[in-house]
């Protein structure tokens, strides 16, 4: 699982389905094992898709070259892909990302193609079976007409959970299901939504860590319309069993979670570059929260900003000090100019945080575990070697997208194997048709890689 640390992978595997930005210099390239093409895609816009890998079987889950939504499946010892069309079909909405679980049982779980609208979602009658996906028309009955953001994840007792926003922009809440793998039906795991804005505002989460003490930790920021500016105010929360909630202090929250009862990391007003997406939770050498996020100095520019909890109170450090500012507004889904990753560590024990900036790069920065600046710039560790970095066509705009392995297979017993799914198209256009001549479909890729030699840096 890449969503919670220090857990073990469960024998079912959910996937959230992404891009990855790969980016800066490299110390070792890793080796492609296989390059496997698996279908032709749209590409007029981007829009997320999912690899999940369980055991010696692999899916993706992707809108074709007519937006259909497809799902591919193979052995890991065959290089055929078999695959089916489901009755869904994808617009202009760079939402409409599509996830997949495998439950405990060997059953397949599927949605997608949402962004205020009903629920998407489809089930096999048949373990590994693509050929037998239905669709469910409900989970649990309500609060299902204006679902986005879908994700499955694993919860404490390693069961299937499922979670969604109910509502729009600057009105939504935040709903979880819990899956009964005996009766195959789902249930809300908590009798209230997590999050409430209360018609005011919506939550807009990041994914929920685990500590290595077995506490959840999540954070949010607000967001009061559909006008991206309006993001505010970084929040904190923690559970143990994700039914029970407090703040840092230990103090229990009546649920829903609201913004008037809520945990204040950082006070940040709307319109001053703090943006939803780019608000991200991870730990430091002594497993204490650390939540990275943008938002403008005092002179206006854009700067990174890491919070951690010291002591019972949460301490805020400027990290960057670069003289850009990135302005955005409006709705729609927007080119992301700045990027800040989570503080975590690496497999050599070291504190690193990755980012992208439009003048100062991207990269890896080594992060002292006592102040939590930067002290100096690593070589970005590739995930791909150049040779599949490299567009495979030349129309104008056209971007290489990516999507890591949710799963585990057979092969992650042998050292260094990982699998990366490769498309192209081009990037965002606020959720609205484009004029003009598009793209042709692009090739996905499934490949099977071998790390190289760690970087020693």
């Amino acid at each position: 699982m890449k969503h919670f640390r220090h857990l073990r992978v469960p024998v079912w595997l959910t996937c959230v389905a992404g891009a990855v930005a790969v980016a800066g210099q490299s110390a070792a390239e890793p080796v492609i094992e296989q390059n496997l093409e698996v279908a032709k895609v749209w590409s007029g816009h981007p829009v997320g898709f999912c690899l999940l890998t369980h055991g010696e079987r692999q899916y993706v889950a992707f809108y074709d070259a007519d937006r259909q939504m497809t799902v591919a499946a193979r052995k890991l010892d065959q290089d055929r892909w078999d695959l089916v069309r489901l009755p869904s079909k994808l617009g202009w909405d760079s939402h409409n990302s599509i996830v997949m679980a495998v439950d405990q049982a060997g059953f397949l779980h599927l949605s997608g193609n949402m962004h205020c609208n009903p629920l998407v979602y489809f089930r096999t009658e048949q373990p590994h079976d693509i050929h037998t996906f239905q669709r469910v028309p409900v989970m649990v009955g309500n609060a299902e007409q204006r679902c986005t953001y879908p994700q499955f994840f694993t919860g404490p007792q390693q069961e299937l959970l499922f979670t969604y926003r109910d509502g729009g922009s600057g009105n939504g809440v935040q709903i979880y299901n819990r899956y009964d793998v005996a009766t195959r039906t789902w249930r809300r795991l908590l009798d209230t939504p997590l999050i409430d804005g209360q018609g005011q505002m919506s939550a807009y989460l990041d994914t929920l860590r685990q500590d290595r003490q077995g506490v959840f930790h999540l954070c949010w920021v607000w967001r009061d319309t559909p006008d991206c500016a309006t993001n505010h105010d970084v929040c904190y929360a923690r559970s143990r069993d994700l039914v029970h909630w407090e703040k840092s202090d230990g103090t229990l929250l009546t649920l829903p979670i609201t913004y008037a009862t809520n945990e204040i990391v950082d006070a940040v007003p709307p319109g001053q570059g703090l943006i939803n997406g780019n608000a991200r939770l991870g730990f430091d050498d002594r497993d204490r929260p650390v939540i990275s996020y943008i938002k403008y100095d005092a002179a206006g520019h854009t700067q990174a900003f890491n919070a951690r909890l010291e002591d019972g109170q949460w301490k805020t450090r400027q990290i960057t000090n670069w003289d850009y500012r990135w302005e955005f507004s409006g709705g729609g889904s927007i080119p992301f100019e700045i990027r800040i990753g989570p503080v975590e560590m690496d497999d050599a024990g070291r504190l690193v945080q990755t980012f992208g900036h439009p003048k100062a790069g991207s990269g890896r920065w080594l992060v002292n575990p006592k102040t939590l600046m930067p002290e100096k710039q690593l070589s970005s560790k590739r995930s791909v070697p150049a040779s599949v970095r490299r567009k495979e066509t030349d129309f104008p705009g056209i971007q290489v997208k990516w999507a890591s392995d949710a799963g585990v297979s057979g092969d992650a017993a042998k050292e260094g194997i990982y699998y990366m799914l490769r498309w192209e198209t081009l990037g965002p256009n606020r959720d609205r048709p484009r004029e003009g001549p598009l793209p042709p479909p692009s090739t996905l890729r499934v490949l099977k890689l071998r790390r190289s030699v760690t970087d020693t840096e």
